[in-house]
């Protein structure tokens, strides 16, 4: 029991710390710096990662390789460059190699989708009726599947602008491109993005703003006990 708490006491410790602190104790051989290290930096890197290749087990498996080969060769990390900008090159060249590969993933299936963070959070969403979380899960999987349609080197600058609300600078920085490319590349990811959730969406207004199943029976509900009231029914 005392050894639980110690170990709690310091992942709260290591939560609190700067990124160099984490690396620091990493080089040490912290595994709890480590893990908080990872903690901080998966949703950034799996996007990343997600913006080059073509599936969720491609970038899953591309971000391990990563941060395997970035923990291992932590030692020669000199530091010109921030810990989360050298590891971010590492996911970037990763993903153009396993790209190349060409390895046919099977179908990302590692989570539990209902109990899983979305890639896109929508506020109040486990408060929701079922018809509403239906809708936002068709709204998320239709702007999901949009993306992932993006050659990479228009998905890769999109996610990062629009997920991780990166700079124009930040991202020309960490791509190693003219910032004029980026903002070239960002127009022509929306104009594709625009174009084809115009075309999957026409012709399909009837599915939105659902109201069946509980809701629908409840107001059917509320309406006839109304009427019986007033003497209709």
């Amino acid at each position: 029991m005392k050894i639980q708490t110690n170990l709690t006491q310091q992942a709260t410790s290591d939560a609190a710390k700067s990124e160099a602190e984490l690396v620091n104790a990493a080089r040490d051989g912290s595994e709890l710096a480590v893990r908080e290290l990872i903690r901080r930096l998966n949703p950034r890197l799996f996007r990343v990662a997600r913006g080059i290749v073509n599936s969720d087990a491609e970038a899953e498996e591309a971000l391990q390789e990563a941060y395997l080969s970035a923990f291992s060769k932590l030692q020669g990390f000199r530091e010109h460059a921030s810990f989360s900008t050298w590891i971010t090159r590492i996911v970037i060249n990763t993903s153009r190699m396993q790209r190349r590969r060409e390895r046919t993933a099977e179908e990302y299936n590692t989570v539990d989708e209902t109990s899983a963070p979305s890639v896109i959070m929508f506020p109040g969403q486990n408060s929701e009726l079922p018809d509403a979380t239906l809708g936002r899960a068709q709204l998320r999987d239709l702007l999901e599947s949009a993306v992932s349609d993006l050659p990479p080197h228009l998905r890769l600058p999109f996610l990062l602008r629009e997920a991780e609300e990166m700079s124009i600078l930040a991202i020309a920085t960490e791509l190693q491109v003219n910032p004029i490319t980026v903002k070239t590349r960002l127009y022509r990811a929306r104009r594709r993005l625009q174009t084809t959730i115009e075309n999957r969406v026409r012709g399909g207004f009837e599915a939105i703003f659902p109201f069946g199943g509980k809701r629908c029976a409840n107001m059917t509900n509320h309406v006839v006990t109304r009427l019986q009231e007033v003497g209709v029914l």
